[in-house]
């Protein structure tokens, strides 16, 4: 790919440090404004059939960076910009300085079940801040984990996945999925559908091919590594190698585990069973260096020993003054200051300042309604789900003691909260409300377009769950009245059919 050495009028690439990668390429230089090394990642953009880049790409690939860059832990490397050089999107982060899993899987005969257990401790931990604030990784495997040489472990590519689709299951409009097929959970080989589990289960493959050297779902294509994924029990880790402690082995089929509610509960659980193996952490020469007083570790040291209580003390809250009830053309400034945010994409301090004007009005105010509905929206577009649930939830009743249950903006919130849900990975509570919202929008005889998006979306949480059964009833009982309404050729219909074909082929 032909660029100019200077990047955004202020990062200079070094013409050697270019590599490729499955969504794009990396590369070294520097911030000369900052005079520092940066890395660059450079996102390969398909483009639409008119010959024309992808803008709403574009957009995802901004928002998700935003997100990510708030993501703060010292095991994600920092996010410094982003921004476009001509058709190409480009990320700009810490430049970290260590040596790849997959670097460190092929060169070291045996790893050490210390060290197999610290790294996957460590990303447990990233995963936690990560999933706590609503992101999933989607492709972790070791090409994306850095072991560093004072022994942390730094999780690269957060947000990436995520930004290239709004599902993030498809590459724009090729139909490339998006995951590394080796370490791809089944309901994201399956559906397309991920949650906080899909991330545990790759972590769970990753941990078995630390200890064995070898992935156990490796196959001759992507797809045959997809069917082993759903089709193929997970093989026990002590079978290839016996001095792995029992307590290791089950925690790993925990993970692999093929239904996703049937994996560890979140990130917390998994590394809380694997920190009692990370007490003998031999020297790894050439990886890590265990000679010099290294600044991390000393820090660390120190506040591990910060003692855990079972309590925590209950946070002080400074009083807020009460601020003046808005009205009129102040409401009206809050919303197009808030419309200018989310116009760029800072859906953060857009929701900041909603909620401040929320706060000053009556909750039943219907000046306060319109904004509070501002307000979910952009929690929802800013990737805050879980703010967004409730706030959808509390709209949702609110309305509907005032206008009825069948008011069009009751459903629509209802839909919205279990859409946060599913994006949480709370995959049962999603689906109890979708199945609820659907009896009631068939009895309100609600628009047949919306009923007939609304089954998918179950058929597709049902697959993600695990629940194949289920998930093929319900799509086969779709597929007739999908074809009805949009005809044989419709993308839509496309999918239905691929989703029952895989289901067939999997029995």
């Amino acid at each position: 790919m032909a660029r100019g050495m200077i990047i955004g009028g202020r990062y200079e690439l070094d013409p050697n440090s270019r590599r490729k990668g499955g969504m794009g390429e990396v590369w070294f230089g520097y911030d000369k404004r900052l005079d520092r090394p940066i890395a660059i990642k450079f996102i390969r953009v398909d483009r639409q059939p008119d010959g024309k880049p992808d803008d709403e790409l574009t957009k995802r690939f901004v928002r998700e960076s935003r997100i990510t860059a708030r993501l703060e832990h010292p095991g994600v490397p920092a996010v410094y910009d982003c921004g476009t050089d001509g058709d190409d999107l480009y990320l700009v982060m810490q430049l970290i300085k260590g040596v790849s899993l997959t670097d460190l899987i092929a060169e070291v005969e045996e790893l050490p079940v210390g060290w197999a257990a610290a790294i996957a401790a460590q990303v447990c931990s990233v995963l936690a801040v990560a999933h706590a604030n609503s992101l999933v990784h989607r492709d972790l495997k070791p090409a994306n984990l850095m072991l560093c040489p004072d022994g942390t472990v730094k999780v690269l590519d957060f947000g990436v996945a995520a930004a290239l689709s709004p599902s993030a299951t498809k590459l724009t409009a090729t139909g490339v999925v998006i995951g590394t097929a080796e370490y791809m959970a089944p309901e994201q080989t399956m559906s397309g559908t991920t949650s906080p589990q899909t991330d545990l289960y790759s972590l769970g493959v990753i941990l078995h091919e630390l200890l064995t050297g070898e992935n156990q779902f490796a196959g001759g294509t992507p797809l045959a590594c997809m069917r082993k994924h759903v089709d193929e029990p997970p093989r026990p880790v002590r079978e290839l190698r016996p001095d792995v402690p029992e307590g290791i082995e089950r925690l790993i089929l925990w993970l692999l585990a093929k239904r996703p509610d049937d994996r560890p509960s979140d990130a917390t659980l998994v590394y809380e069973r694997l920190v009692p193996f990370c007490r003998d952490l031999p020297p790894l020469p050439g990886f890590v260096d265990g000679t010099a007083a290294h600044p991390v570790r000393m820090y660390a040291a120190v506040v591990g020993r910060v003692a855990a209580t079972g309590s925590k003390t209950p946070a002080v809250e400074t009083p807020r003054s009460a601020s003046p009830a808005l009205r009129g053309e102040d409401v009206r400034r809050v919303r197009k200051d808030a419309g200018a945010l989310k116009a760029e994409s800072r859906f953060r301090q857009a929701a900041e300042l909603l909620a401040e004007a929320v706060r000053s009005m009556g909750p039943a105010d219907d000046e306060a309604l319109e904004l509070r509905i501002e307000l979910a929206d952009v929690l929802f577009l800013g990737g805050d789900y879980r703010r967004a649930a409730s706030e959808f939830q509390r709209l949702a009743a609110d309305l509907a003691s005032r206008r009825g249950e069948d008011d069009h903006l009751v459903l629509r919130f209802r839909l919205m909260e279990a859409n946060c849900h599913a994006a949480l990975g709370d995959t049962t509570l999603a689906l109890d409300q979708m199945r609820r919202l659907l009896t009631d929008e068939e009895r309100f005889g609600v628009d047949e377009d919306r009923i007939l998006e609304l089954r998918r979306r179950i058929g597709l949480l049902e697959l993600g769950a695990g629940d194949r059964t289920r998930a093929g009833r319900t799509l086969r009982d779709l597929l007739p009245d999908l074809e009805r309404r949009y005809g044989s050729g419709h993308p839509n219909v496309s999918r239905v059919r691929e989703l029952l074909d895989g289901l067939t082929a999997a029995r």
